[in-house]
Parts: structure tokens; C-alpha cells; sequence
């Protein structure tokens, strides 16, 4: 019996030794910190997986590309500065050398330029999180720090998944402070998007070409402050979306959701609880729009679009596009289908708080408190 036990403990120590060496072990994640004079992109090359970009307070003069899923890149607030990096001067060739130089230039030029991709900074980025045409790149995180004077985007993401941007200051940028396309399940909240030449928050479903709305299966947008703008918030050709509880002031247009003649139509997205105040900013006119001035809320050529409970006031201009909340026919002639204004507080918006140039008879303006719409009785 004894001889029995003995063995039957052995065979239990030896299970458990089994079992215990068959369990997974926990992958450990690395932070890698950046110091001034140090290079970002270098760090994010090395980082993998799970692992954390800390970059410190300074200026840094480069822009940084992120390709490897589940990456943070975090500074430590505006104190982490991100700026284009200094343009170096071309030498000119001399003498006899200049001859050759010339001629190599001549038969470069009677060829047919191949299409090349731009890295980020030849695109005018900042910062690029980017996937692939066939592969979303998965749960990259960009937070905490400053993102300005880039030619084009402070911070742009393409073919993304589960895109985290929070707490960026993207200001004074050519085009946009923040933006993506082709992506899906993104948050971006609690950053500050001022200055900037276009749009604060830039969503599309592309960019280079028409297409229909792009399901951006519920992203967010929410508690941004969008500030001095062309525009506070774009939105063009997307579906299953949220922007929510942003303060949006001071652009030539607060929100603007877009839609075109494509299918699917854009739509099915919610703008709501939003502080859109005298974006009374004056913009001249492009090939996409007229001038700008005094736009809150702006729908064109969307479809089951809800507009509600946002406080709209002091937007003031005589765009076409101006008043408080505005439903536009799109600029292709299509118009907007079943879209709900409801539970808006709107005041002292000009032309009207209220403003509809729509034909069709589908959309619906219920509980709003305001005082004067475009045409009379939607209040």
C-alpha cells in the first residue's frame, strides 16, 4: 500500500509538473522612451505588439510612420512637439558635371513617371498609422501630444482598425489637424483641432475616388474641442457613426455631413449633444463648396441621419449654407431621405435656426426649441 501511494503521488507531482509547463507564458510588453535629439521612427520600427512609444517633452522634427498593430505612441502632453523636419537645399552641379547632370535630368523627364507611394512625409503627414489593401492594421493608439504645421495631416490613418486617437493638439496644419479613411471601429476623443486649413476631424470612406459609404462600424467622435477651422468636423460618404459631446466654435462650419449620388448613401449616423457656437469664421469658396460663414450643423445629401439634443447658437453668415442646423440638397442634386432634427436648443442663428432647402417631404423636425426656420414652421 505504501509502495502504491508513493507512486500514485509521483504520477500526481508529474501531471501537474505537465500541466503547469504546458501553460502559455504571459507576453511582456516594453515601453521604449524617445529623448530629444533621439529618433521616433527608430523606436516605433522596434517596437512590436503590445508595446509603448513614450516620447518626452521637446521638438522633434520628423514625421513617423506606424505599421505593427496593437502600438501606442504617447508623449507627455503639448509638451511633446511633433514638427515637419528642416527641408535640406539641393547642390547644384558645376562645370563639366553639370552637362551630364543635365542630360541624365532630360532622358528622366522623356520617361513616363512611375506612380510611387508616398511615405508620410512626402505626403505632408505627421503621423501615418497605416494598413494595407488587403490587411486592416489592428488597436494602434496615438495620444498625448502635439502635431503642427504639416503641409497636409497632423495625424492620418488609412485602412485602420480599432484606431485610438486621444488627446492630440493637431494645430496649424495645411488641410486637416485630424484624419482617416477606409477605417473602421475608431475613437477619437478628447483632443484639441485648431487652426488647421480644412477640417479639425477629417472621416471619409476614400479619399482619391467616388465611392459609396463606407461602414465605419460605430467609430466615435466625441468630447474633441474644434476651434478656428475651416471646418469643425467632416464627415463624407460613411455609415454607422458617432459625433458626439464636442465643443466646435469659431470654424466657418461646425459639423458637415456629406453625401453624394452613390450607393450606399451616407447616413446612418448620429450628431448629437454637441456645442456648435458661432462658427461665424469666413472661408472662400472651393470646387466642392461655395464660401463659407455661419454654418452650425450641416446634412447634405444624407439619408436616416439624427440630429438631436445639440445646443446650436450665434451661427451667423449669407452662404447658402448658413443658419443654425441646415438640411441641404447635395450639390449633385440628390436629396437627403428621412433624417430626424429633434431635442435641439438653437438661438440667434442666422438666416434661421432652422434651415431646409430640401424637396423631399421625408425628413422630420420635432421638439426643437428655436425661435425662426427657413421656411417658416419647423420650429
Amino acid at each position: 500500500m505504501k509502495r502504491c501511494h508513493i507512486a500514485y503521488l509521483a504520477c500526481t507531482a508529474a501531471l501537474v509538473g505537465t500541466a503547469l509547463g504546458a501553460a502559455p507564458a504571459v507576453a511582456a510588453h516594453s515601453t521604449l522612451v524617445v529623448r530629444p535629439g533621439e529618433s521616433i521612427q527608430k523606436a516605433v520600427d522596434a517596437a512590436k505588439a503590445g508595446d509603448t512609444v513614450l516620447v518626452l517633452a521637446g521638438t522633434y522634427h520628423e514625421s513617423v510612420t506606424i505599421r505593427t498593430p496593437y502600438v501606442t505612441l504617447r508623449g507627455v502632453g503639448s509638451g511633446t512637439v511633433i514638427e515637419p523636419a528642416a527641408k535640406k537645399a539641393k547642390k547644384k552641379p558645376a562645370g563639366a558635371s553639370a552637362g551630364k547632370a543635365a542630360e541624365k535630368v532630360s532622358k528622366k523627364a522623356s520617361k513616363k513617371p512611375k506612380k510611387v507611394a508616398k511615405s508620410c512625409a512626402e505626403g505632408g503627414n505627421g503621423i501615418c498609422v497605416l494598413g494595407t489593401k488587403t490587411k486592416d492594421v489592428k488597436g494602434v493608439t496615438v495620444a498625448d501630444l502635439k502635431v503642427t504645421k504639416f503641409s497636409r495631416t497632423g495625424v492620418f490613418g488609412m485602412a485602420t482598425d480599432g484606431l485610438t486617437v486621444r488627446g492630440v493638439n493637431a494645430a496649424n496644419n495645411g488641410v486637416w489637424g485630424i484624419a482617416e479613411e477606409r477605417s473602421v471601429r475608431s475613437l477619437l476623443r478628447d483632443n484639441y483641432a485648431h487652426g488647421n486649413g480644412d477640417a479639425g476631424v477629417f472621416l471619409a470612406n476614400t479619399i482619391q475616388e467616388e465611392a459609396g459609404a463606407y461602414d465605419a462600424k460605430q467609430t466615435l467622435v466625441a468630447h474633441n474641442r474644434l476651434e478656428g477651422n475651416r471646418i469643425g468636423v467632416t464627415v463624407r460618404r460613411l455609415r454607422n457613426l458617432s459625433v458626439a459631446r464636442n465643443y466646435v466654435s469659431g470654424n466657418c462650419a461646425g459639423v458637415f455631413v456629406v453625401g453624394d449620388e452613390n450607393k450606399p448613401k451616407a447616413g446612418h449616423l448620429d450628431v448629437t449633444a454637441n456645442q456648435v457656437v458661432a462658427n461665424n469664421k469666413s472661408c472662400a469658396k472651393t470646387e466642392r463648396l461655395p464660401a463659407l460663414k455661419g454654418s452650425g450643423i450641416v446634412l447634405t445629401g444624407t439619408e436616416q441621419t439624427r440630429v438631436s439634443r445639440n445646443w446650436v447658437a450665434g451661427n451667423s453668415g449669407k452662404s447658402p449654407l448658413s443658419g443654425g442646423i441646415v438640411l441641404f440638397k447635395s450639390f449633385v442634386g440628390v436629396a437627403g431621405t428621412n433624417n430626424r432634427v429633434d431635442g435641439n436648443v438653437l438661438s440667434e442663428n442666422s438666416p434661421a435656426d432652422l434651415v431646409s432647402t430640401e424637396t423631399g417631404k421625408t425628413n422630420s423636425f420635432e421638439r426643437n426649441s428655436c425661435r425662426a426656420s427657413k421656411p417658416a414652421g419647423l420650429c
